[in-house]
């Protein structure tokens, strides 16, 4: 973070930033089922110390608040002090009006009873502004109990943003004007604030300062030659020994050229114990005896972390095999690279089904669903982005988008447009 901040202090000299004091022993948040719960509580224990900076800013020197729906509950300090907010919701707005439809599903289902939506299973639910979408692809928190902790804390954040002024989403408008449309509708929910599709927002390219490694090795190889697999930068993205074997041998029996992104498995012998997502590996241990020495030259295997945005622009690549989270949805379409969908958790199960049906911008990996995807799935799909009929489709498809997406933040663009508005929606008030 700090790097962060001091990279956009010297580019934004207009942005300063304040740091609130640090609370006393704060809870330890890791990436388990409890997680969200844990994430709300450590940021509501911040909301003496918000409070406390701006009551001492000058009267009418804020003019809004910009949180992120997860911290929509400093509604209860912001009140307090006459603050309008305003929330940014950083996945889709397909999501966005799925979620907020949630419980009127929940009352269609089982006429108001106390039962969760998990026993639906697969059951498509047609939802307005989205393509049908498996009830088992909603998160794990909207199919629980609606008396779990975590139920509770989705559907009071979807109340919640109603009390907004607006909501800022990282999309653009023709990527999703299905769903756009939607929010607006009563029948989604009546009394939805200002909406503002202000995407892509994504990192620039090349930004680095140190120009990693493997972009070098890219640069040896032919134009979209490469399939890049990278599966998100938190322990979630962690493969079993297993799926790591299978990713491997399918890899090798397409005989592609491959960048792949690799983290410590989790621990097979105490699936209990916090998994570190940083941890080092040892390759040899984890991969098929040989591999890398049979895959040396045509594929390069990279630890924990490779820049990804500067790899999916990079001339090379050809192919992404992505969890689908949505921040590498949106790098994979502005860098015009077609994608293996491969859901892992949270809302990139809804974010597969957009990106198959609705944008033409990926296939499914199908094996996720089993719990492993076997190595035959692997050089298949491969093969069809990288050398079938479809796979050209697919390409196009995407390019097609890429070309949308930087539309939209020209002069005349809709997310120029939309963010112009929401700066004058805030002086107004």
């Amino acid at each position: 973070m700090a790097a962060v901040i001091d990279r956009v202090s010297s580019s934004k000299p207009s942005v300063s930033f304040r740091r609130l004091p640090r609370i006393q022993d704060p809870p330890t948040v890791v990436h388990d089922a409890k997680f969200l719960v844990r994430y709300l509580d450590l940021v509501s224990r911040y909301h003496q110390h918000l409070h406390d900076l701006l009551a001492s800013m000058p009267p009418g020197s804020v003019h809004a608040l910009v949180v992120d729906v997860l911290s929509i509950d400093v509604l209860d300090v912001t009140g307090k002090l006459g603050i309008p907010v305003y929330t940014f919701f950083p996945v889709s707005a397909s999501v966005l009006a799925a979620c907020v439809q949630v419980s009127s599903i929940r009352v269609q289902v089982d006429g108001g009873q106390q039962s969760s939506l998990q026993g639906l299973g697969d059951t498509p639910l047609l939802l307005h502004g989205v393509p049908p979408v498996p009830a088992s692809h909603l998160s794990s928190e909207m199919l629980e109990h609606p008396s779990s902790e975590a139920y509770k804390a989705i559907m009071n954040m979807m109340r919640r943003i109603q009390e907004a002024k607006g909501i800022l989403v990282n999309t653009f408008a023709s990527l999703e004007h299905r769903a756009v449309e939607a929010l607006s509708d009563p029948r989604c929910l009546p009394t939805m604030p200002s909406l503002y599709c202000v995407g892509p927002l994504v990192a620039e390219h090349g930004e680095a300062t140190e120009r990693h490694e493997c972009l070098a090795w890219l640069d040896e190889q032919p134009e979209h030659s490469v399939v890049f697999l990278c599966f998100g930068s938190v322990g979630t993205g962690n493969h079993s020994k297993a799926q790591l074997k299978e990713i491997a041998n399918g890899l090798e029996k397409s005989g592609h050229r491959f960048l792949w992104v690799v983290r410590a498995p989790p621990h097979d012998d105490d699936p209990g114990k916090p998994l570190d997502p940083r941890a080092d590996t040892d390759l040899d241990a984890i991969l098929p005896e040989g591999f890398l020495d049979r895959t040396h030259g045509r594929g390069l295997v990279v630890k924990l972390w490779a820049p990804q945005v500067d790899v999916l622009h990079h001339r090379a690549t050809g192919a992404f095999v992505t969890h689908c989270g949505w921040n590498s949805v949106l790098e994979g379409i502005t860098a015009g690279v077609p994608m293996i969908c491969w859901p892992l958790y949270a809302e990139q199960k809804m974010n597969m089904v957009l990106m198959v049906v609705e944008y033409g911008v990926g296939v499914e990996m199908v094996g996720w669903k089993q719990g492993l995807v076997k190595a035959e799935e692997v050089e298949a799909k491969i093969r069809l982005v990288m050398e079938s009929e479809e796979g050209e489709k697919l390409r196009a498809q995407v390019m097609a988008q890429k070309e949308a997406a930087a539309m939209a933040w020209k002069d005349d663009g809709s997310s120029r447009a939309a963010f112009g508005e929401f700066l004058l929606d805030t002086q107004a008030t």
